[in-house]
């Protein structure tokens, strides 16, 4: 009998002999079913962050900083070149026929947490005229825009949620002078930490600021990129670094996206050692239960390397099942609950490829587990089946 059809018989009486041996089995399932679960439910969180994360961004939008600012918070442009960057070819241009270039100042505000009462300070954004066009998902919910020239405010459902006196008519004191919150707005690529707009030259004479962070401009499509910053190139007098919406959002949220990914698979290596060692514990009893079956097999001629493979295919179709459970789990349980890690507020989101994550996570502990006690029930000395007779 060729070693192909030894294993294929052998596979076929390990499946039909595991109702006798449904303990061993079970447990190996479920060890493997927590594992997967726990590692897809914390890389749902990984995903459901990068959707908030992305959910706005644009090609035909793009961010303007300082010559070699690491980001828009440590940048600095003058006013002379902002003026000078609203005249460039590709830029897109509003129904009022003004370019849609919105400069920013960035500045911080104290507020108190609803929750627990502690104070945490984040940014107020100063922007000047063009921001619904700059930002067509911007959306006001309640109140009004803020007016140019007034100490007005206009925040995001964050912030009302999270922080006290962030609600429409509500009064802010910053830099000792009193802010009215007039309006709450949505915005897809804010939703998950509070957000405040308000005007650029308010901001700037309160602070007394004389340049912004940075600049905000919109294409007319995306094929207007290199005839922009070319003509950026082109200027000695500007000073500035063109870069993408997306590259912007990465480099703000990576160390959020880092935590994650170093919570989960670290979390998840955990869960999956122990499970690992586990169902090795449990492959080893299904083995040693069929000593003399094994040592059998080998007197009569079959081949150890069937053996091998007909207990290693045998663990992995056990692990498959506690794939499958793990993942459905991790579906039904948390695909959609929000979280909010480190103030960021976003849903998680188990997508089919964290299922097929899940699944090769699966198999990879099936196969570990049952490498070593496959090699032991090859090995099965010929001798405990002649003494057995």
């Amino acid at each position: 009998m060729s070693t192909l059809r030894q294993f294929a018989s052998l596979l076929w009486m390990n499946v039909a002999g595991l109702s006798q041996r449904v303990g061993p089995a079970f447990t190996l399932i479920l060890g493997i079913a927590c594992a997967v679960g726990v590692l897809v439910s914390m890389l749902a969180m990984t995903v459901g962050a990068r959707r908030q994360e992305m959910g706005g961004v644009r090609t035909d939008r793009l961010v303007l900083v300082s010559t070699g600012a690491p980001s828009g918070a440590q940048s600095s442009i003058p006013r002379d070149q902002a003026i000078l960057i609203r005249d460039l070819p590709g830029i897109r241009h509003a129904a009022d026929l003004n370019p849609v270039a919105v400069s920013e100042v960035f500045v911080t505000m104290e507020a108190r947490r609803r929750d627990n009462g502690q104070r945490v300070q984040f940014p107020v954004i100063g922007v000047s005229s063009g921001l619904q066009e700059l930002y067509p998902e911007f959306h006001l919910t309640v109140g009004r825009m803020f007016r140019p020239g007034l100490n007005e405010l206009v925040v995001n459902g964050a912030c009302a949620g999270q922080f006290t006196d962030f609600s429409a008519g509500d009064k802010r004191r910053i830099q000792g002078v009193e802010w009215l919150v007039v309006g709450q707005f949505e915005q897809a690529d804010t939703d998950g930490g509070c957000t405040v707009y308000a005007d650029a030259d308010s901001v700037s004479a309160a602070f007394r600021l004389d340049s912004y962070n940075q600049i905000v401009i919109m294409l007319q499509s995306s094929a207007s990129y290199a005839e922009f910053v070319d003509a950026c190139k082109d200027n000695p007098a500007l000073k500035i670094d063109v870069r993408s919406e997306s590259e912007v959002i990465e480099e703000q949220y990576k160390r959020l996206n880092g935590i994650l990914r170093f919570s989960a698979f670290f979390v998840g290596s955990v869960m999956a050692l122990g499970a690992t060692l586990g169902a090795a514990n449990s492959l080893y009893v299904l083995v040693d239960a069929r000593r003399l079956e094994f040592a059998t097999l080998l007197a009569l001629g079959f081949d150890s390397r069937a053996i091998v493979a007909s207990i290693l295919c045998e663990a992995e179709l056990l692990a498959m099942p506690g794939a499958f459970i793990g993942a459905g789990v991790a579906w039904i349980c948390f695909n959609g609950m929000s979280a909010s890690p480190l103030g960021f507020v976003f849903h998680l989101a188990v997508t089919v490829k964290l299922f097929l994550i899940g699944v090769g996570w699966a198999m990879a502990m099936g196969f570990i587990a049952g490498v070593l006690p496959a090699l032991r029930g090859a090995s099965v000395p010929v001798t405990v089946a002649l003494r057995a007779n």
